[in-house]
């Protein structure tokens, strides 16, 4: 029976089998990436969203320059849309969709 070895290979796992990563992404003022998986509703934006914003849920996101999403809206990002915010955002409200 023939043996195939592989010399210094590595086993990466399928991307079928990668965890999935959080359906709403962004980097915040403080530098680091914040994720949330399944969003709904008004959601504050933890570490104030600035810059890249990927929105991979099958709703409309709209940012929010207030709290509880309040004030001024800076950006509807459509479903599975990536964006840039500035300077921040500080709350986003997902649509609800049937």
């Amino acid at each position: 029976m023939p043996v195939l070895l592989l010399a210094g290979a590595t086993l990466l796992p399928a991307p079928a089998l990668a965890a999935a990563g959080p359906d709403f992404q962004y980097v915040g003022q403080d530098d680091r990436v914040h994720g949330l998986a399944a969003p709904r509703g008004c959601v504050e934006a933890e570490g104030g969203g600035a810059r890249a914003v990927t929105n991979g849920t099958g709703s409309s996101a709209t940012l929010f320059e207030g709290p509880r999403c309040s004030g001024r809206v800076l950006r509807v990002l459509r479903p599975g849309e990536i964006g840039q915010v500035r300077p921040y955002f500080a709350s986003v409200r997902f649509s609800v969709t049937g």
